[in-house]
């Protein structure tokens, strides 16, 4: 059983609680939700997953039904009790911790591969995430549910509107994809902008042939000026001779390239540099 409306009511009332605004609580208040999110997940019996913000165990429980082994992060120690009564009789490992901060080798040692579900506070979305695709490895694939927003950078490729540094650095360690929306009639409470589900699952081999540092320096300067031109953002970076050796029109927009191209344009600027006296 997951919870619903009366369920999250009656756990806030007995137990004194209120929502807290500074952790970006809005708990799920519908089964049906919860349980379309651990579907999507693709989890099941032998799965090692972990949580952040289970909150008062919504989600947590639909993951559970799974039957998968659940390690729930929760930094507010005021619910941290709560929901240890509610998972008492789960396979749910429950951790006070901020995932921001936490020790996640240490943490997730028990299997080699884990799936992350999450109900993550606007805040921290995006930070967190892209935080977790650099240094956590054996997480090898993600279920997040992001202010829209937040949700379309993670999963917007070249030419997208909503495309930019975070497009590229998921791209870099994973494929991307919105697989849903979720209404704020959800939550408790309701919160004032609309929630998207990404799923994002890690490349097995890395999309190019480039440690993501040397890209880095130049996707950063191209978006920092995304209105200019590539000549002008990258001058200084990228000279024309690298631009011809890369493929890629000097006069194009940071919001145009692909992985791929900001790869050619490094190589083709790394080599340059070398090749000077």
């Amino acid at each position: 059983m997951t919870h619903s409306p009366a369920d999250i009511r009656d756990l806030l009332d007995r137990h004194g609680l209120e929502p807290r605004r500074a952790f970006g609580q809005n708990f799920v208040v519908d089964p049906n939700t919860v349980r379309r999110i651990a579907r999507l997940s693709q989890v099941g019996p032998g799965d090692s997953v972990v949580e952040i913000g289970p909150g008062l165990g919504s989600l947590t429980l639909a993951l559970a039904e799974t039957g998968a082994s659940v390690t729930a992060i929760e930094i507010d120690r005021n619910i941290v009790p709560v929901l240890r009564e509610v998972v008492a009789d789960k396979a749910v490992r429950v951790i006070e911790a901020d995932a921001a901060e936490l020790d996640w080798p240490e943490v997730l040692a028990g299997s080699d591969e884990w799936t992350l579900v999450a109900n993550l506070p606007y805040n921290v979305a995006t930070p967190l995430v892209l935080d977790l695709l650099r240094e956590v490895p054996s997480i090898k694939s993600m279920l997040v549910m992001v202010q829209r927003e937040a949700g379309e950078r993670l999963a917007a490729g070249a030419g997208d509107s909503a495309v930019g540094i975070p497009s590229m650095v998921v791209a870099y360690h994973a494929t991307a994809k919105v697989v849903g929306r979720v209404p704020a009639a959800v939550f408790h409470p309701k919160p004032r902008v609309e929630s998207v589900l990404v799923r994002l699952d890690r490349h097995a081999v890395d999309p190019v042939d480039l440690p993501f540092r040397t890209v880095e320096p130049l996707i950063r300067a191209g978006y920092s000026q995304r209105r200019k031109m590539l000549r002008r953002s990258l001058a200084g970076l990228v000279d024309a001779a690298a631009f011809e050796a890369a493929g890629v029109d000097p006069t194009a927009r940071a919001e145009t390239l692909d992985l791929a191209a900001w790869a050619r344009l490094a190589t083709a600027g790394t080599a340059r540099s070398r090749s000077r006296p």
